[in-house]
């Protein structure tokens, strides 16, 4: 049995200021001296560098969906390790989850794994004595869902947040613990697939959180705030351990991951399984390394922005070259979304590393849902057959989507779907997988790699 002061930022929908609170909570509980766990969830990756500049520590995903609800409370309590309180920020409204199954993977479905008190941020703009109603609605709907306290958002004025506190009080039973006012200062800028992540933005980004920091810490009783989430019981869970998760390859085979701000998104515990499988991971940066890293057997190369530095990568030649040379020699590689458009022919007009026979590009629809997918051909991450659960989330398109070995096929309400490139070494593909729920991947490339280290 574990137990961790716990709360979860929840909303009535997308929109309402979840990032700005859970954010500026962590921020003003860790000015405070707490050591503070945070935590998102779903499968968002530019939320969580927020929380990470907040916090001082990573910023950690919770996701039903991809990596199933047996495993929120253990993974939980791995990324609370050490901590003194952990806020976890949810996902589109209270009890939004994945289409067509019901709470799965909503934040009410991890506010329950996490048996944590529930605090709602509401929207206080154009409505007084109506938030009430809202707020018993959203109490009352799931019994097993404690709605604990409200913070309200976007307050006009003092009298404005009396109307308000005067409704909550009278009709909602649930007791208010902040009013944030309407500010400029802790705007957040977004683009074509939500905020611009920390990691572009730096000094920008350090400021943002400080700025939500200084507005949360003024504007929320902090004390309360801590007070409920110590009123979390215990779980009757241990904490993921990656070491027990896989076996360790021998050789200790060095895996190159890409970062930096073209490649931002990525799960740390992917990296930690690729730890504990025995490989030493290395990041570079594609954006200013002009090689991979010395003794490099294996590369991965997640999600981001390359649409966004598609002259930069462009650019940098001697990396495309030293990329698609260790791809051709057999080198094992896998790459996902931002990857895949990377090891493409083209992003936009501009070369890229010529390792996929496909072109991308960007467009308007934005291609968005979990799917629950089959490998059709043997990879580095895995033989034939093997079956997962990721998540698309991209505005671009590769034509082919798919090439004469598919990655993977999975059934959309139009019709069964292939795509993806798979087959020797390279396995590349626009699904983003969470390996923590599928750790087999990452036993299974730290092994492709230590082959290609023992075999030069």
């Amino acid at each position: 049995m574990s137990t961790v002061p716990r709360l979860v930022v929840a909303a009535p929908s997308s929109g309402a200021g979840k990032t700005t609170v859970a954010t500026g909570l962590i921020a003003a509980l860790a000015a405070r001296g707490l050591a503070v766990s945070p935590h998102k969830v779903g499968p968002d990756y530019i939320d969580p560098g927020y929380h990470a500049l907040a916090a001082g520590r990573p910023g950690r995903n919770l996701d039903a969906f991809l990596c199933g609800p047996e495993r929120i409370a253990p993974l939980f309590l791995h990324g609370a390790a050490g901590a003194d309180v952990a806020v976890v920020e949810g996902v589109m409204g209270l009890f939004d989850g994945a289409s067509g199954r019901g709470e799965l993977a909503s934040t009410a479905h991890v506010a329950k794994l996490l048996r944590a008190p529930v605090v709602l941020v509401v929207d206080g703009s154009s409505q007084s004595r109506s938030v009430a109603a809202l707020v018993h609605g959203f109490a009352s709907w799931d019994p097993q869902v404690r709605l604990a306290g409200v913070i309200l958002n976007r307050v006009a004025s003092d009298r404005h947040e009396q109307l308000l506190r005067e409704a909550l009080e009278e009709g909602s039973g649930v007791p208010v613990l902040g009013a944030l006012r309407r500010s400029a200062a802790v705007a957040t800028p977004s683009r074509h697939l939500g905020l611009i992540p920390a990691v572009e933005r730096s000094a920008e980004a350090l400021k943002a959180v400080a700025d939500m920091g200084e507005l949360v810490a003024s504007s929320v009783d902090l004390d309360a705030v801590l007070e409920l989430a110590r009123t979390a019981p215990e779980l009757d869970a241990q904490p993921w351990d990656a070491a027990a998760e896989v076996t360790p390859v021998s050789g200790r085979p060095r895996i190159a991951v890409a970062g930096g701000a073209a490649f931002s998104f990525s799960y740390a515990e992917n990296a930690e399984l690729l730890g504990a499988a025995g490989a030493e991971v290395i990041p570079f940066d594609p954006l200013h390394s002009a090689s991979l890293p010395e003794g490099t057997a294996g590369l991965v190369i997640g999600g981001g922005f390359p649409e966004l530095y598609v002259r930069e990568l462009s650019g940098n030649t001697e990396l495309r070259r030293s990329i698609a040379e260790f791809a051709t020699s057999g080198g094992p590689v896998a790459a996902e979304c931002a990857g895949l458009l990377y090891l493409g022919r083209e992003l936009d007009g501009k070369p890229m590393c010529g390792v996929l026979d496909t072109t991308a590009r960007m467009t308007e629809r934005l291609t968005l849902g979990y799917r629950e997918a089959v490998a059709l051909h043997d990879s580095p991450l895995g033989p034939a057959g093997t079956r997962l659960r990721g998540h698309e989330f991209h505005r671009t398109v590769c034509e082919p989507g798919a090439g004469e070995l598919p990655a993977w096929g999975w059934r959309l309400p139009t019709g069964p779907r292939t795509e993806g490139f798979a087959g020797g070494n390279v396995h590349a593909s626009y699904l983003h997988l969470h390996w923590a729920g599928s750790p087999e991947l990452a036993a299974s490339f730290a092994a492709a790699a230590a082959r290609f280290a023992g075999a030069r």
